[in-house]
């Protein structure tokens, strides 16, 4: 066997591909939707984004920026709740997430995040949290 190497994105979204398809020959994904919200301020600029995807019982929430004109004024919370209603809406009854020792453990463990698991050593010295919720 000769492995042929491919670093690329568009081989990784073709692997994520191949994966689905499998997938979908044990269950139903058509019910798999994405979950985004964001804010702009009046020039137009986005300046809070959240990005994730429900499927089944679980909303995995994958992404929550916020720039800094905005951090500490509740946009986070008022955003993190909106998004956990839309998937409760949709079925959910949990979400899911990570988040690196330095970006937002405290704030999610007030929302009511619990750490399920760390990994240390990430990326080198760091620890990544995974956390869950229930709705």
């Amino acid at each position: 066997m000769i492995f042929t190497p491919v670093h690329t994105h568009e081989f990784a979204d073709l692997a994520k591909q191949k994966i689905a398809e499998f997938n979908a020959l044990h269950w139903d994904a058509s019910k798999r939707q994405q979950l985004g919200l964001k804010l702009e301020n009046e020039k137009g600029e986005l300046v809070a984004a959240l990005a994730g995807r429900t499927f089944g019982n679980w909303f995995y929430l994958e992404s929550l920026w916020l720039d800094e004109t905005v951090r500490g004024k509740g946009v986070g919370s008022s955003l993190l709740t909106e998004a956990e209603q839309i998937a409760k809406a949709r079925g959910c009854s949990f979400v899911i997430l990570d988040t690196l020792d330095f970006q937002a453990q405290p704030f999610y463990q007030r929302h009511g995040y619990k750490v399920e698991w760390t990994q240390a050593n990430y990326p080198f010295t760091g620890c990544k949290h995974f956390m869950t919720k229930q709705l």
